[in-house]
């Protein structure tokens, strides 16, 4: 994961940026003393609380814990998330060692992660891996041919993605989709501002891009042609492309049709040839999430010539399997996705490089072996204990609701006591025994993989859903709620100290991963989640009045969020992060009341000089402790739905009399919101 904590609501966001070949023959280091649940060398008692409290909270933490050179930022979750490397490291150097005794799932693991790490096998063979595909695409004939080659190269990102997906008028069922894709940029706003920024990291854009075609053998002026070629498609792409504050929205994601009707809308790509050659020859229906993007590829398609769609598709070739090549593909990957889009100094070592592919690829291999190791049952119990208790807290905040109707309170009590809670791995692990891994193959191990993956999604169409699975793999430092399955999920990776610590008073840990849990449960009615029903299909639950009375409330969180600076005049998109700004702000009230209630009766004593709702809020901040490279700030304005981590701190604790009693804030403070915004 390259972004810190960042909890979602149905699909998970990932960076994914080549890593370094160093150190893989170095021991892997003991893991190092996890951090409590609160330390109060991490703050900076110099500050006043109710001026900056992401500053009291965590200036001790960013002061002793620098941006490391390999890392775009760094704060309490994503240091917990190296430290758990460390442990997995251990895991697959012990199945990678060659042992007659090892069982097929542990062979798996350990042969791939020997095939990632094996630097002179992987150098020797250079671009040779690509050779295939580039023939693939050197011998098209024909711009008709393009589907097949498409159909081959699905999980190099042309043109579109296919995948496959909950029905949203009956979440029952899983069908197939098609959505927006085909860029190298993380989004389509790259293409179309006209800032100086924005024009400037295109034109470093088209310069990578030539570089990645010397590469490849091409002189370097055809290379520079080239690269213009790939701007001037992805430019069409993009502009076609709907933006994400609209897909926050999920009836804009809403189009399902047959196949003849996409047709109609792309008639220049073959689309029966498509499905034909992806396993689905009778395919009737799909959801085609963005039709104006179809309608926009379909006028590329006529407009550019077979020449330059060839070398779009060599682009994505290589960009796709760039960080699996040498040394040459992989640090010019990185010197532009790494250091010119996100400010990471350093390629990360090579081992921590491997082992987030292994978690990648087979995860719930390597899962049954981290959970066996690091993740008790007592351990799962007691999450599962505040888990019920916020529920708890959730249904009490409904029934309490002044302005919701009865009506949509009874609606709301279904939704929320149909919620699943998944606690830190799947009751059943997934399959792996179809996927081969080859020792000392490493590209042919992910392509295989990749195939394996999406030949189990596709697999999962037109059959009932399976309600067991999971979108995380155990080891993750992370969390989401999916607002189709209507399901919270926490791996056991994101249960681990200092988030999560048995060892603590309850304070600090109902402050962050209480916090965390009610964030998700949140999730389930912001305004992207309370348009499911209990079952996860779209449908609108609420009377009129109560859905006015909603998008008001939560319209106070925008503005607030709005007002914020990312980074130079980048303000906060308070409508891209507005589900997440509800979630933060819903989830620690609901850990309060959750804790209250845990400690009713209980003569709790100040600890460290600080009172136990202060030692709440503590654990709270320093959940949020970090810094962030300015480059990877101007990233995130973009693509992240999240805010700031300072404001995740500050303006939740600004919303809630408790914090301003907890902290004698006079009214006017900045940590007091005059306007305070509630929706739960």
């Amino acid at each position: 994961m390259a972004t810190p904590r960042v909890f979602v609501s149905a699909i998970v966001i990932a960076f994914a940026v080549a890593s370094p070949a160093s150190a893989q023959q170095q021991p892997a280091s003991p893991a190092s003393k996890p951090e409590p649940a609160l330390d109060v060398t991490s703050m900076d008692r110099s500050v006043d609380p109710c001026v900056d409290f992401f500053q009291y909270s965590c200036g001790g933490w960013i002061k002793h814990n620098p941006i490391p050179p390999d890392q775009s930022s760094w704060d309490t979750y994503s240091k917990m998330q190296d430290e758990n490397r460390g442990r997995l490291r251990g895991i697959l150097e012990a199945a990678a060692a060659p042992d007659a005794n090892r069982d097929a799932a542990t062979q798996k693991i350990g042969d791939y992660y020997s095939s990632c790490t094996d630097e002179k096998a992987i150098e020797a063979k250079g671009a040779e891996p690509l050779k295939p595909a580039l023939d693939r695409i050197a011998q098209l004939t024909s711009k008709t041919e393009i589907a097949d080659v498409a159909a081959a190269m699905v999980h190099d990102n042309v043109l579109f993605r296919f995948d496959s997906s909950q029905d949203y008028r009956d979440a029952s069922q899983v069908i197939a989709e098609a959505d927006q894709g085909g860029l190298g940029l993380p989004d389509r706003d790259y293409y179309v501002k006209d800032d100086k920024k924005s024009v400037d990291l295109r034109a470093e854009y088209v310069t990578h891009v030539q570089k990645m075609f010397e590469l490849l053998g091409d002189q370097a002026d055809v290379a520079a042609t080239e690269a213009q070629t790939v701007m001037r498609i992805e430019t069409a792409l993009a502009k076609g492309s709907m933006t994400r504050v609209e897909r926050r929205d999920p009836k804009n994601l809403d189009h399902k049709m047959t196949s003849g009707e996409l047709e109609k809308i792309s008639p220049d790509f073959r689309w029966q040839v498509y499905f034909t050659t992806v396993g689905l020859p009778s395919l009737g229906s799909l959801n085609v999430v963005s039709p104006g993007f179809f309608k926009a590829m379909n006028e590329q398609l006529e407009k550019e010539g077979l020449a330059d769609w060839k070398v779009y598709m060599r682009w994505h070739l290589v960009h796709a399997d760039a960080p699996f090549l040498s040394s040459t593909f992989l640090n010019e990957n990185f010197a532009f996705y790494g250091k010119t889009l996100r400010g990471q100094q350093e390629l990360q070592p090579r081992w921590k490089r491997c082992t987030e592919y292994v978690d990648d690829d087979l995860g719930e291999a390597l899962g049954q072996v981290y959970v066996e190791k690091y993740f008790s049952p007592a351990a799962k119990q007691e999450a599962l204990k505040m888990v019920k208790e916020i529920d708890t807290a959730m249904a009490q905040d409904i029934d309490a609701l002044p302005w919701m109707s009865a009506v949509t309170k009874q609606q709301a009590l279904v939704k929320l006591h149909g919620m699943a809670n998944k606690i830190g791995y799947p009751d059943k692990w997934r399959d792996y025994s179809k996927l081969e891994i080859v020792r000392g193959d490493e590209l042919g191990n992910v392509e295989r993989a990749r195939n394996f993956e999406f030949a189990r999604q596709l697999a999962k169409i037109g059959k009932p859903l399976d309600r067991g699975e999971w979108d995380m793999t155990p080891p993750t430092v992370n969390a989401y709620y999916n607002p189709q399955m209507n399901d919270i999920n926490f791996p056991a990776g994101v249960l681990q100290p200092p988030a999560f610590d048995p060892a603590s008073d309850a304070a600090p840990n109902y402050g962050d991963t209480g916090g965390t849990i009610g964030h998700e449960l949140t999730h389930g009615f912001d305004d992207e989640g309370r348009q499911f029903d209990a079952h996860g299909n779209l449908r609108d639950w609420w009377t009129a009045d109560d859905g006015k009375e909603f998008v008001k409330r939560a319209s106070c969180i925008s503005d607030q969020y709005s007002t914020y600076t990312i980074i130079d005049d980048i303000k906060v998109n308070g409508k891209l992060t507005l589900g997440e700004d509800v979630a933060d702000l819903g989830g620690l009230i609901l850990a309060y009341m959750a804790w209250k209630e845990d400690t009713k009766g209980q003569n709790l004593q100040p600890l460290d000089d600080l009172t136990p709702d202060q030692r709440f809020f503590v654990g709270y901040g320093q959940s949020w402790c970090g810094e962030t490279h300015d480059e990877t700030k101007r990233l995130r304005a973009t693509v992240d739905p999240h805010s700031p981590e300072k404001y995740r701190t500050n303006g939740v604790v600004s919303n809630m009399p408790e914090f301003q009693e907890a902290y004698h804030c006079k009214a006017g403070s900045p940590m007091v919101n005059q306007n305070r915004c509630r929706v739960w």
